[in-house]
């Protein structure tokens, strides 16, 4: 640690270690550190400034997190390799970050429970999520991708997931209960390379971008138009990109429409093809998971859409 204070300043290099482990915000680091909040706010502006830390707005707050790329990035791990992890106050620090994560995964888990219900009854209305779930890791055939963004990422489970499948992972939703438990999943998972923005997926701002895979899973069928937030994600990729979508076949659950907010009963092949085309991309590889249930329950479908040009 002595070497690294002489090249900075000792609450900032504490600061970029604990961003090494993932996003916090002020009021996080306030904790650990034991520090003001105007005190922290201007260290974490400095090293903003300087290209090492990356600031994410959220409404009133706002997450930290190193930064993605360019020399701030690599003089940031540069320093983080550096930390003596057996140094008294990194101990103590990250002592103080178990354990505020630890209160969030637990604020989480309640609010978890009070959603439990329906998520519970949906689950057991189509195939086993693990059969879904292996699919989407074989359609990005082993690639290690730069950038891949997960739009609608509710607890950060594809993030998750797919962990070993890009060097960069962002995920975005627009409700901040969903992201406190991304925030916990991942941070439980130690999944360091992710990280959650609250954002709007109808109205996506193109900074997120250029993602090499874009992942849609479970979300088209709450849009009216999922032709129109297709149009969205395909301004979000990178030439050659892929979208790798998972929804639900059409079905006549109306109670779903009627209680959970569902807009589409469910997307058909020939429509995703249509919406496929008129961004300039084509669906291929489609594949179909029946449930057990019968004529009460719900075929997932998995498409992969990719570049024409």
């Amino acid at each position: 640690m002595g070497l690294l204070k002489a090249a900075g300043e000792g609450t900032r290099l504490r600061l970029l270690a604990l961003l090494s482990d993932g996003d916090h915000s002020v009021k996080d680091l306030t904790e650990i550190l034991r520090q003001s909040q105007p005190r922290v706010s201007r260290h974490l502006k400095l090293l903003a400034d300087a290209g090492l830390v990356q600031r994410n707005a959220e409404g009133a707050w706002a997450y930290y997190g190193l930064a993605a790329g360019g020399e701030g990035a690599e003089l940031a791990q540069w320093l983080i390799t550096r930390v003596d992890d057996a140094d008294p106050e990194r101990k103590r620090d990250c002592e103080r970050q178990h354990a505020v994560r630890a209160a969030q995964q637990e604020q989480a888990a309640q609010y978890f429970a009070k959603v439990a219900g329906s998520w519970d009854l949906l689950k057991t209305l189509h195939v086993p999520e693990s059969a879904v779930e292996a699919a989407v890791v074989e359609a990005l055939e082993g690639r290690v991708v730069e950038l891949l963004v997960d739009l609608g990422t509710g607890t950060g489970r594809m993030l998750e997931v797919l962990a070993g499948s890009y060097k960069r992972g962002v995920g975005i939703d627009a409700s901040r209960e969903m992201l406190a438990v991304a925030r916990s999943r991942l941070a439980n998972a130690a999944i360091g390379h992710a990280q959650v923005r609250l954002g709007d997926i109808g109205a996506l701002d193109a900074s997120v971008g250029p993602a090499d895979v874009i992942v849609i899973h479970q979300v088209l069928h709450y849009f009216d138009d999922p032709g129109r937030m297709l149009a969205q994600a395909r301004r979000l990729l990178k030439p050659g990109g892929q979208i790798v979508i998972v929804d639900f076949a059409p079905h006549n659950l109306e109670f779903l429409r009627q209680e959970h907010a569902h807009r589409r009963l469910g997307l058909s092949r020939s429509q995703m093809e249509t919406w496929a085309a008129a961004i300039g991309m084509e669906v291929d590889l489609a594949r179909e998971f029946p449930s057990d249930n019968g004529e009460n329950g719900l075929t997932v479908c998995l498409w992969r859409l990719n570049d024409k040009n």
